[in-house]
């Protein structure tokens, strides 16, 4: 398909671009949803209903969110659930004396 893009007007060309630039930015997507159209109809023709009952559902890499599991003991409302770096409430608490099971809610 050849687009003679000199006999555009100015209106027809800024009209193309903007179809262009939606194109683009929805390319992966759009990717994604052939590809799992594709995969639905394989898993159908394996005599699956649907590519979540092959797979056992959609599988989550995200951890659930953990809640609190330490308080400070000068201020019980500063709380760390024990994931990621330890908040500095901790470790000189931990330095002072005190051990985990003390700070634990």
């Amino acid at each position: 398909m050849e687009l003679d893009v000199n006999s555009l007007d100015l209106k027809e060309l800024k009209s193309l671009q903007s179809r262009i630039a939606r194109a683009i930015a929805t390319y992966e997507d759009r990717r994604r949803k052939e590809a799992l159209v594709s995969l639905e109809e394989k898993v159908r023709e394996m005599g699956f209903s649907s590519l979540a009952e092959l797979t056992g559902g959609q599988v989550s890499r995200k951890r659930p969110a953990g809640g609190p599991k330490f308080a400070n003991p000068a201020n019980p409302s500063d709380t760390w659930s024990g994931r990621g770096r330890k908040p500095r409430w901790f470790s000189e608490a931990l330095a002072a004396g005190k051990s985990e099971a003390d700070m634990a809610i």
